[in-house]
């Protein structure tokens, strides 16, 4: 027994060395309607090719993230041809379009959406490319089938536009009631033309921003405090926009009834990672008299990633065979 299951273990790690794998960061305006998250992850789990290997909800925020994971396939000349992961992340967002209405949505985090973020990435052996293709397949769904506007980002956009930029032009970053956002706060029609899809904004759904780009951490660390306009001095003192870590985007929230956050995207955590942005948040906050909790990350590594959705579509082959 203990062989065989050594032997297992080493022809887990060579499959996943030479698996493609593509990953999807799935963020959805919604956390606190049950029923509705049901809808979504039910269509989540229809292929089961797909693995929804995390979700992280925030009732605070109003918003849940799913990271869901599947392989690629190519032709004979090395161009990918198909992905399960495609269907799935399509089903999951006409579950979302018809269970949440953007007009009766609130919370203390930004979103211009109901279906607000998607981004991919590649795992393992996969590229880049394989994700600006995969990204490109979704946004056309969304922008010609479903007909919602969607602005493309990064290695998605023909310049690289980043996300940021693209979130400014949009006023995603202005909250329109006492710190939170609530409803549409879109214009009917847009500032920026979209790449795909009307210029005019359905009211129920809102927009979406859809990237690809190498893997990122998102790493949010609670302030002690409900000074909302501290926790966002210490926020673009941290950020590289404000001059502060490389590579480091951030934002000042509220989050819940006795503290703030600053929420931080680490867009290459392995040159600036946690501990330093930790460290810098904790001198900021001490400068302002307020105490700072030890953050934490919102999504697994990617390593992580991968083993997960190894481990459970090897269950899923076994309970099948």
């Amino acid at each position: 027994m203990e062989f065989n299951l050594s032997n297992k273990k080493q022809d887990m790690k060579k499959t996943i060395k030479q698996s493609m794998l593509l990953c999807c960061k799935l963020f959805i305006s919604e956390s606190r309607n049950t029923a509705a998250m049901e809808s979504v992850e039910r269509a989540g789990r229809i292929n089961l090719e797909t693995v929804i290997v995390n979700k992280f909800e925030d009732r605070a925020y109003n918003r849940v993230r799913y990271t869901i994971v599947s392989y690629v396939a190519h032709d004979s000349t090395g161009n990918a041809i198909y992905s399960p992961l495609q269907q799935t992340v399509i089903a999951m967002v006409e579950a979302a379009y018809e269970a949440i209405n953007l007009e009766l949505h609130s919370g203390a985090h930004p979103r211009l959406g109901v279906v607000d973020h998607i981004s991919f990435h590649p795992l393992a052996r996969a590229s880049l490319d394989e994700a600006v293709w995969l990204a490109k397949l979704v946004a056309s769904d969304l922008g010609n089938r479903l007909q919602v506007p969607v602005f493309l980002y990064e290695a998605a956009h023909p310049t690289g536009k980043a996300l940021d930029t693209i979130r400014r032009q949009l006023g995603y970053y202005q909250p329109n009631s006492m710190g939170q956002w609530v409803g549409c706060a879109l214009p009917e029609t847009l500032p920026e033309m979209p790449d795909i899809g009307p210029s005019q904004v359905p009211r129920d759904r809102g927009i979406a921003v859809i990237g690809a780009s190498p893997w990122y951490a998102t790493y949010n660390v609670p302030v002690m405090s409900t000074d909302l306009s501290a926790a966002r001095r210490i926020a673009r003192m941290v950020s590289e926009r404000g001059g502060g870590l490389p590579t480091v985007q951030t934002l000042g929230l509220v989050h819940g009834e006795e503290s703030t956050e600053i929420a931080c995207i680490l867009l290459d955590p392995n040159r600036v990672g946690a501990d330093r942005v930790q460290s810098q948040v904790e001198m900021l906050a001490a400068q302002e008299g307020l105490d700072v909790e030890k953050g934490y990350f919102t999504d697994f590594s990617p390593e992580m990633s991968v083993e997960i959705y190894m481990r459970l579509v090897a269950d899923e082959g076994n309970m099948r065979c």
